[in-house]
């Protein structure tokens, strides 16, 4: 079997067939077979194996949810078994190091952990972090086998494995769905966009396949580079500063080589992404294309690697960025949570079908102990995020998963007064914040942009005051800032406690 399969894993259910493969003698045929708890055969596949790769393939028959049953590949008198295996629903998550924190940082950690064991039908799995300039077929390395979730796998130590927002989003997933599901992590801190993008999809943003290698610093110079106000942390390394030569995991294309590019043959359920803080200092403008163009890749390269197994519209949910510094002018962090939705403001969109986000700027933490920049509250995110899941890829009829929108404005000029409609019933938690701002200029650019005051909030209508923007009111923005809000304290809120999204 190839390096990812193990005892204890989780393949994916029906309607999808699960994806079997691996390695043996060039020209002769394997025999895979599965049997039940009891050694009853239920199925049998032969594979023919591949010269000069060496490698074969298998697409099980569609099983219904449960398990255990054990799984064998047999090559004349040589045979490979794996035991305790569950059919489910498989989800890949990925990202930086807000996806690679593991339970033992989170908030409540020592409760999260002792509760691990009470969910032994979510299997985790998670790959090492590596890197490649070539497509590899097979992972280099593995730090967790396909495990049942123990206090010690989860809590292994500081943005190792597990992740806690992988976990904490199955964990929700199978409380919801009550059948096995298996997660795979993927993560590495401090890794921009494209690193885990395929040449092809930097191609069709228009980065060459060295995007970012020789910027606008002399290569090879040391000292080129942004000035942080704080510690480096992994999650923003100065390696991905716009100013200097990108190496290592910074480099595009190499986690999609080896981290991304053997897990195709899969067949999954789902995906989770966590990632963009390092984009908020690298292409930060480029992401309205590199992040829909990744969704839309990775479908296609998930979608062909199985055989059609994977679904063409694979379901990908996101976290969208939270808070980094307090008093920031800087404003990329709210362009980029802005291009997370591909300048629409809301998903799933026109040119993001399929998705779902997480909305965390409201969930910062000024006092963690990993920075700022690593919030510990990630069962709000993934609580958000397993929301969203349920509603767009499991379809859950009138479940609320995201917040309220703005649906329309309405400028009273003689009172000065903006009127904005939303798509829900509103929560006002703050009124005194710098929430909302308009656009006092002739021109569109460069905007002048002023406060805009809430002077009443309605059913599903915020009231603004425009004072000295006349007629001039050209633009509209909500939450643009780093950290436009304090913990659960935004101004707007749906009546489940869903944070309105930023917009502009």
């Amino acid at each position: 079997f190839a390096s990812y399969y193990g005892d204890h894993m989780v393949l994916q259910k029906e309607p999808a067939g699960a994806v079997v493969w691996g390695y043996g003698e060039p020209g002769a045929a394997v025999t895979v077979a599965l049997s039940g708890d009891g050694g009853l055969i239920v199925m049998k596949k032969t594979a023919p194996v591949k010269a000069p790769s060496g490698t074969w393939t298998t697409v099980l028959d569609p099983m219904d949810r449960g398990g255990p049953y054990t799984l064998t590949a047999r090559q004349g008198s040589e045979n490979a078994t794996l035991r305790d295996i569950y059919f489910g629903d498989v989800w890949l998550c990925s990202g930086q190091s807000n996806m690679a924190m593991t339970v033992l940082q989170i908030a409540n950690a020592s409760q999260e952990l002792a509760a691990a064991a009470r969910y032994p039908y979510v299997r985790v799995f998670a790959a090492a972090p590596a890197r490649s300039d070539v497509e590899l077929e097979d992972l280099e390395r593995i730090d967790l086998p396909w495990s049942i979730p123990t206090a010690e796998n989860l809590g292994h130590g500081n943005f190792t494995y597990f992740s806690a927002v992988c976990w904490l989003l199955g964990r929700y997933l199978y409380e919801a769905l009550r059948y096995p599901v298996g997660l795979v992590e993927v993560a590495w801190g401090g890794t921009p966009i494209e690193a885990w993008s395929s040449r092809r999809a930097l191609r069709a943003c228009g980065l060459p396949e060295d995007a970012g290698r020789r910027q606008r610093g002399e290569e090879g110079d040391p000292g080129a580079g942004l000035v942080f106000c704080t510690p480096l942390s992994p999650a923003l390394s100065s390696s991905v500063s716009p100013h200097r030569h990108l190496s290592g995991p910074q480099t595009p294309s190499v986690l999609w080589n080896a981290m991304i590019h053997p897990l195709l043959n899969m067949t999954l359920r789902g995906v989770a992404w966590y990632q963009g803080e390092a984009n908020a200092f690298l292409h930060t403008d480029q992401y309205n294309c590199t992040f829909p163009t990744l969704i839309a890749d990775w479908r296609q390269a998930f979608h062909a690697g199985s055989a059609g197994q994977t679904e063409p519209l694979l379901p990908f949910g996101f976290v969208q960025l939270s808070t980094y510094r307090r008093q920031s002018p800087d404003d990329s962090f709210a362009r980029l949570r802005w291009h997370q939705t591909a300048d629409l403001g809301i998903v799933p969109n026109a040119r993001m079908p399929g998705t779902f986000m997480a909305v965390a700027m409201d969930l910062c933490d000024d006092h963690s102990p990993y920075g700022s920049i690593h919030p510990r509250d990630k069962q709000n995110v993934a609580h958000r995020l397993h929301l969203g899941a349920r509603a767009v890829a499991y379809g859950e009829k009138d479940l609320v998963f995201q917040g309220p929108y703005p649906t329309g404005a309405i400028l009273e000029v003689t009172r000065g007064l903006l009127n904005v409609t939303y798509s829900q019933e509103l929560v006002c938690r703050r009124r005194d914040t710098r929430a909302f701002e308009v656009c006092c200029s002739s021109q569109p650019s460069p905007c002048r942009w002023l406060p805009a005051p809430v002077v009443a909030v309605q059913s599903r209508m915020v009231t603004l005051a425009l004072a000295g923007c006349g007629t001039l009111a050209l633009g509209l923005r909500y939450a643009w800032a780093e950290w436009p809000c304090e913990y659960k304290s935004c101004a707007l809120y749906n009546t489940r406690g869903l944070p309105a999204p930023p917009f502009l």
